[in-house]
């Protein structure tokens, strides 16, 4: 069998190979491949610069530009040619080390500093700075902005319908009143709150050898500052230096990155039930898409299956995401290798979530709201008013307000009439009383449009 869309094992490459394409070339194993060239490379350039190492370098600008230029044109062939020298050594950095050795055996000057490619690395040193760039690359160019459409469109929602009055449902039960809009709004909070979070989580590495302690480097060169060269190179690269190590950078940050990233998909797996139910009661109608089919018996149908295939894909992406938080911090004594092929899984993580932001997103833009079905379940729930009615009588010390209005009202279809024949039997002030009868459901809604307009 041919391996191809149509056979890939997930759908990740296959049904949604198109939607998962921005993450593939940063988190397959030929983007894993290029980080570490890439890396490789950084160190080569690193030791080639500091006048203490003299074997090295300095290197002339052009040969730093060639150098540089391997891993800005890698390509699918220097992918398969290491995957073929893999073949031979049985292991991947290495592999990537005698491919590094191939490309510069040419040149003279680059062929010469060939004993410090690789120099004093462990091949975690690559390792782990190569993942931390491919998620910090994944996570600003592809799943932010991802995030930040589906914000954008929530918001647009939330202002166009703040004053839009809608019947609450604590319980799945008539509850009093609260807007569209506002509804919204209390999604676009928690998720600003999530994704800036995501956003902000910095992501570590190390270069420290093969327990952590600069051993074989101290060892070629006691006089080097090998802590200060290592840290240098980490934060030249856009990283967060990690100083305390195994032969592993622990993982920390990436589980405090997986655990935000698990949180705002949780926040948009509650948006997307919730959503999914007002389809299910009519508050919301789904602009039909030409040659869509709903159902392959009931021609009617229009379902949601936008917020039903974001759902499942958050979900999946958070079994993957809380187990890699919860797995990669713990390494048995100083190294083990559990963490390797765990980590291989992050372009799964990241792209069910990015799936399920896309499938969200078109769902979002389908979405009308039914105003009539909104007024209609507003304007048949008088008995919402009970709260309003029993707190004014508070105020003004009337009785037991709130158990004469459970006894008026608890399990029982009340209508209008009814409760103003309530209100005027009230020892309250006239004005008061006044401003109870013209109150409505779609007029009790407090503070919720003012909140909608200004999230």
């Amino acid at each position: 069998m041919t391996l191809s869309a149509l056979t890939a094992l997930s759908p990740l490459d296959g049904r949604y190979a198109q939607q998962c394409a921005p993450l593939r070339e940063l988190l397959s194993e030929q983007g894993l491949m290029r980080h570490r060239l890439r890396v490789e490379v950084e160190w080569l350039l690193q030791l080639a610069a500091d006048p203490q190492i003299v074997e090295v370098g300095p290197f002339a600008e052009s040969t730093e530009q060639r150098l540089r230029g391997l891993v800005e044109h890698f390509d699918d062939d220097a992918a398969r040619r290491i995957k073929a020298l893999e073949r031979e050594t049985n292991h991947d950095v290495k592999a990537l080390e005698y491919y590094l050795r191939e490309c510069i055996d040419g040149d003279a000057e680059l062929r010469a500093a060939g004993n410090f490619i690789h120099f004093a690395c462990t091949s975690e040193d690559i390792n782990n700075v190569a993942y931390a760039l491919m998620l910090r690359e994944a996570r600003s160019e592809v799943l932010v902005p991802a995030l930040d459409a589906v914000l954008e469109r929530l918001l647009d929602l939330a202002w166009t319908q703040a004053e839009q009055p809608m019947l609450s449902r604590t319980h799945g039960q008539p509850a009093s009143p609260t807007t569209l809009g506002k509804e919204l709004a209390n999604v676009v909070a928690r998720l600003r709150r999530q994704r800036d979070q995501v956003a902000a989580v910095a992501l570590l590495a190390k270069f420290n050898g093969a327990v952590g302690n600069f051993n074989a480097h101290i060892a070629a060169y006691p006089d080097v500052d090998w802590p200060a060269l290592g840290q240098a190179f980490i934060e030249r690269l856009g990283l967060a230096w990690n100083p305390y190590t195994t032969q592993i950078e622990p993982h920390d940050a990436m589980a405090e990155l997986f655990h935000a990233l698990a949180r705002v998909n949780t926040v948009l797996i509650d948006l997307s039930r919730d959503i999914w139910g007002y389809i299910s009661i009519g508050y919301f109608r789904q602009r039909p898409v030409a040659g869509e089919v709903g159902s392959s018996t009931m021609p009617h149908k229009v379902n949601p299956i936008d917020f039903e295939n974001a759902e499942g894909n958050l979900g999946i992406a958070n079994a993957l995401l809380e187990h890699m938080a919860g797995k990669l911090p713990v390494s048995r004594f100083q190294r083990d290798l559990t963490d390797s092929t765990v980590q291989r899984n992050l372009g799964v993580a990241f792209g069910h979530s990015l799936v399920g932001y896309r499938a969200l997103l078109r769902g979002l833009g389908k979405l009308e709201v039914d105003a009539t079905a909104l007024a209609a379940d507003l304007e048949d729930a008088w008995e919402v008013l009970a709260e309003a009615i029993q707190t004014v009588m508070r105020r003004y010390g009337v009785e037991n307000p709130y158990e004469q209005l459970k006894a008026l009202t608890r399990g029982q279809r009340i209508d209008r009439q009814t409760l103003e024949g309530f209100i005027r039997t009230l020892d309250i002030p006239q004005a008061e009383r006044q401003r109870l009868l013209l109150l409505t459901p779609s007029l009790y809604i407090g503070n919720a449009a003012h909140a909608a307009r200004h999230i």
